[in-house]
């Protein structure tokens, strides 16, 4: 019994044996397939590679690397010809929009000859960027609609860089004009974007836009005064002003009377650049010259009665 048993464990290991001598060929042989695969591969990679470098290709090559330079420094004179034209010929904000025009157009016909290089069909691109454009214009209305109102505020011309506006409760000095927004910086040095269909859709004012702007000031008298004597002090307070203009010239009016005293207005005309000092110097002049003429401004006045024992 013993010895059946050992003949069985013996066959048992020469046939397994047998197996692992097997695998080991076949592992044997698909390393070698592998190997040969790649060494395929490699080797037509190479082919291919030395198909690439004849002389014509790197002509083509050079050739195309020159054309590239000789755009780029186009663009680059040009772009520095711009910088070069005075301000009085072309404002900071058109000068803006030229540039930005410059390079968009530099980028697209670099790209477009990238492509041309390569065998990719232009045609077929514009066909896919009108459909694409479409696709975007439907999934992104707002950026559309913006987009729409920018065309509008560049063609209208009704701000530039450097102005000080007021767009929906917001007021601030421009820093650039895109076509999706115009972006302020307010006196606290805040930055706001606003977008362009909000300049559209809603009441806009260009503090900037004229060189001269009007300021109006109200300021009542008492009733005890003359009327003619305060006329005539208030009309000298823009003497005392340096940046009130001469022409147009300042007026001066009654404005009614009022439960306290008579209303006067004050109207002066200076450079928006010097509405700050302005408006002090020309309340300043008005306090002294009704000071000098004995003039009084009335106010709200509380009389306080102390009742002793209670009685009044």
């Amino acid at each position: 019994m013993n010895e059946e048993v050992v003949a069985a464990e013996v066959t048992e290991t020469i046939e397994t044996a047998e197996k692992v001598v097997e695998n080991s060929e076949s592992f044997s042989d698909v390393t070698h397939h592998a190997a040969d695969v790649a060494v395929e591969k490699t080797n037509e990679f190479v082919n291919y590679m030395k198909s690439l470098i004849t002389w014509g290709h790197l002509f083509r090559l050079i050739g195309a690397i020159i054309i590239l330079l000789i755009m780029w420094v186009i663009y680059k004179c040009v772009h520095k010809a711009l910088k070069k034209v005075p301000e009085e010929k072309v404002s900071a904000h058109n000068m803006m929009i030229l540039q930005k025009g410059v390079k968009y157009l530099f980028y697209l016909v670099s790209g477009m000859y990238i492509l041309s290089l390569f065998g990719v069909n232009i045609n077929a691109i514009w066909g896919a960027a009108g459909i694409a454009g479409l696709a975007i214009g439907f999934a992104a209305q707002t950026s559309v609609s913006n987009l729409i109102s920018g065309v509008f505020v560049l063609s209208e011309k009704t701000m530039k860089v450097g102005d000080y506006i007021t767009v929906g409760g917001e007021s601030g000095i421009v820093d650039s004009v895109g076509l999706l927004s115009v972006k302020i910086h307010t006196l606290d040095n805040q930055m706001i974007r606003i977008p362009n269909s909000t300049i559209i859709n809603s009441n806009f004012t260009n503090n900037s836009y004229f060189p001269r702007k009007r300021m109006t000031f109200a300021v009542s008298i008492d009733y005890k005064t003359d009327m003619k004597t305060a006329l005539a002090a208030i009309k000298t307070v823009p003497e005392l002003c340096s940046t009130v203009l001469e022409e147009p010239a300042p007026a001066a009016w009654f404005d009614g009377f009022d439960d306290s005293g008579i209303k006067m207005t004050l109207a002066v005309w200076f450079i928006p650049s010097d509405l700050i000092q302005t408006k002090n110097d020309v309340f300043i002049g008005i306090k002294q010259r009704f000071d000098e003429a004995g003039i009084n401004i009335p106010f709200n006045r509380l009389d306080v009665s102390v009742l002793e024992g209670g009685k009044s």
